[in-house]
């Protein structure tokens, strides 16, 4: 089975099951999106998106309304194609320790899906996820999904780093490779044992067969994890 580890709410949800069927995939991991630049006609939509867009990875969290809105479409997606989506949600991280606890409780897991993410911590404030990953580990090693490439820096990707090791049971995947800082989201992946990377957005290939080696050849002092980086783990 083949399985699209990143992917968003497309409208219409036929489109994305025709481009998923195009591409000879399965299945495709289904994030929640508050932009949708694939509705824009023009350019001046295009840009009206692409600020929501910018909005959301870099961490400023939209309204409340929002949220529910993108969440009703996933919902609505879900339900569409239940066979081709694993449904995968985000929480507003500005929220109380406990209302995160509460919200994974009932909008994820009360929900059955299957994760959390794609999370969006403004740059330089990675630790922001730390609520979730506690959450996570709550309830039975829910995997979770960061932004990874830019505005997320690579003191960020280190402070994921020191967060995985803080919840080992809990799958942490960094998305984009990494983005810009791809060869240290490598390194600290191959010395990670929990953390992951998938390969969306990857501008080289280089770096994609980086990603897929390196961890094979784990030089940390506490043995090598022997996993693959380039795929999520595995979902319940």
């Amino acid at each position: 089975m083949i399985i699209d580890a990143h992917s968003h709410v497309h409208d219409p949800v036929e489109a994305h099951v025709g481009l998923l069927d195009e591409a000879g995939v399965d299945r495709a991991v289904l994030f929640a999106t508050r932009p949708h630049p694939e509705r824009a006609g023009d350019l001046t939509s295009l840009r009206r998106e692409m600020a929501i867009l910018d909005e959301a990875i870099g961490g400023r969290a939209g309204t409340a309304e929002g949220y529910r809105g993108a969440w009703r479409e996933l919902d609505a997606a879900l339900a569409a194609r239940p066979e081709r989506f694993i449904g995968f949600l985000s929480v507003p991280l500005d929220l109380e320790p406990e209302q995160i606890a509460t919200t994974v409780e009932r909008e994820v897991v009360g929900r059955g899906l299957h994760g959390i993410g794609e999370l969006t911590p403004p740059p330089g404030r990675a630790g922001m996820i730390e609520p979730v990953l506690q959450a996570a580990a709550d309830h039975g090693q829910l995997p979770v999904v960061v932004h990874g490439f830019a505005p997320t820096t690579a003191d960020d990707l280190r402070t994921l780093s020191v967060l995985a090791d803080r919840y080992p049971t809990v799958p942490l995947v960094v998305s984009q490779l990494g983005g810009l800082n791809w060869m240290e989201a490598i390194e600290l992946v191959r010395d990670t044992p929990n953390m992951y990377l998938e390969l969306s957005t990857a501008n080289i290939v280089f770096a994609v067969r980086l990603a897929i080696k390196e961890p094979f050849s784990c030089s940390s002092s506490s043995g090598c994890c022997l996993k693959p980086a380039c795929i999520h783990p595995p979902l319940r």
